[in-house]
């Protein structure tokens, strides 16, 4: 049975939002999404400049079947909408003293190149992996796409989540099966790519690495930004309407419910409102007249948030030489400079980098005989360190240039044809982002599942939140499932006010 005559508004066009409008769309609720920026995709916005093609944000694709859902609903295929693209290996991590670890999804090729490294370390990996797949299921299959609610939900689970050790932290775990500094590195660095501390986040997010040994890592063909497009057509061919250019000024209420959106003077009827927007700018700006909106908006200040990035575009001449299309480039220092990232107030002399080269896989995002990179930095957020971001974004490209050239592109600057940079300040105005952050609410234990914003208010009945802010947390896999999450709670919400 399909939830007919209800009205949803979705702020925010980003992976979250997007998802969970398609969801709604295809349960037959009359769905109208609001982005403030010109085109959709949140922090997956493209840039375009001299003729390159530079995908904003996340570039890492897992778990494409929680994708080919989206299409499933109403029996249509990704595959006549979207190209995706297996990418292998899935990182190259690279050290400075040369050392580089092809980490493919491929068991002989991980444990020659473990073995090459540490050989006692090999039925270490095969111990861990194991552990990440137990995780994973309790993790990601349990509880990914389920909304915490109440404090009961949370203690249902608390056995499993004791039981997998999620009061350790990643790297903590990870060391308890491999002894090699930089295999440590390697099996703990991807909760950096959600916006968290290995010493500190949950171990319950080791998951991840089975979540790509599992479903792979995956590139949509024109960039991510042709994922978003293919999702807008879905979403638009399911009856959907999407505005953009329409920043959401005010979330007008009555009583303990929302009654309209205020967008450019006009004001928007809906029965239910979710918000794809950042969570602290949802509560203190757009419900900053209510008292749920200024007692809530206090109480998410006082929560840890994640760190910043300082993203660097480029193009250059000539195709890539001697890289893969995601590098991980690890600095001398890790916990150091981790701890100067999430806990100091001013920028590392050194810094560990990801860099982005999808003209590897694709080259259709650059002018013929040219490619287009990003590379990203993680920073300390506006909260941790206020740093004139103005005047410091152009030496600190430079130093990373500098770095790269050293390294990786030894010629970077006799090929550079173009860049542009994107700083925490960009974060902030640009996505609303609270101090900056560019994954929102930090993912330690005690600010995930029920700790975490909830997918429904507590107070506002119609108003439910999805993307990175909530449950189950950031990252497209993490964004994508928070709104099946919600999407249940809202269809639940309609069929019960439907008339009879």
């Amino acid at each position: 049975m399909q939830a007919t005559g209800s009205r949803a508004i979705v702020i925010g066009a980003g992976f979250g939002g997007l998802a969970l409008a398609i969801r709604l769309q295809s349960a037959g609720i009359s769905t109208t999404i609001l982005e403030k920026r010109d085109k959709p995709g949140g922090r997956a916005y493209v840039y375009e400049k001299d003729g390159f093609t530079f995908d904003g944000g996340p570039t890492v694709i897992t778990d494409p079947d929680a994708l080919r859902e989206l299409w499933d609903l109403s029996g249509r295929s990704i595959d006549d909408y979207v190209t995706l693209m297996p990418v292998s290996p899935f990182y190259q991590l690279c050290w400075e003293d040369g050392t580089r670890f092809d980490y493919v999804n491929d068991q002989d090729e991980l444990a020659r190149q473990i073995e090459a490294l540490s050989p006692r370390d090999v039925a270490g990996y095969e111990r861990f992996m194991k552990y990440s797949e137990d995780v994973y299921r309790e993790g990601y299959l349990k509880l990914g796409t389920v909304p915490f609610l109440d404090f009961k939900s949370m203690m249902k689970a608390a056995p499993q989540l004791v039981r997998v050790g999620a009061y350790r932290s990643v790297y903590s775990k990870v060391a308890s099966f491999i002894e090699n500094d930089y295999l440590r590195q390697a099996f703990s660095f991807h909760t950096l790519l959600v916006g968290g501390n290995p010493f500190d986040t949950s171990s319950i997010y080791a998951l991840i690495h089975a979540l790509e040994r599992r479903g792979g890592v995956w590139w949509a063909k024109g960039g991510t930004g042709a994922l978003v497009k293919g999702m807008v057509k879905l979403f638009e061919d399911l009856g959907g309407t999407i505005r953009t250019s329409a920043e959401v000024e005010q979330l007008i209420t009555a009583g303990d419910r929302i009654t309209g959106v205020r967008v450019a003077g006009e004001v928007l009827e809906a029965d239910l409102v979710a918000s794809n927007g950042d969570v602290v700018h949802t509560y203190d700006k757009l419900l900053g007249g209510t008292r749920r909106g200024k007692s809530y908006a206090k109480a998410l200040k006082r929560k840890r948030f994640s760190m910043s990035l300082f993203v660097t575009y480029f193009g250059l001449k000539g195709k890539p030489e001697n890289l893969r299309h995601h590098m991980i480039l690890f600095g001398n220092r890790y916990r150091g400079l981790i701890d100067d990232i999430f806990k100091t107030d001013k920028l590392s002399d050194d810094f560990s980098l990801y860099l982005h080269a999808p003209s590897v896989t694709d080259p259709t995002l650059a002018p013929e005989g040219h490619s287009t990179y990003y590379v990203l930095s993680p920073v300390p957020h506006l909260g941790t360190a206020d740093i004139d971001w103005e005047a410091e974004a152009p030496r600190y490209r430079d130093r990373i240039f500098d770095y790269l050239e050293k390294h990786h592109i030894p010629d970077l600057r006799k090929r550079l044809v173009t860049s542009h940079m994107l700083t925490p300040h960009g974060f902030r105005d640009d996505l609303n982002s609270h101090l900056g952050s560019a994954f929102s609410v930090e993912p330690i234990l005690t600010q995930s599942a029920w700790f975490r914003p909830h997918n429904r208010d507590d107070v506002i009945r119609n108003l439910y939140i999805v993307g990175a802010g909530t449950h189950p947390g950031a990252g497209i896999p993490g964004v994508v499932g928070s709104a099946k999450a919600t999407a249940g709670l809202m269809i639940e919400h309609a069929r019960a006010e439907a008339p009879a």
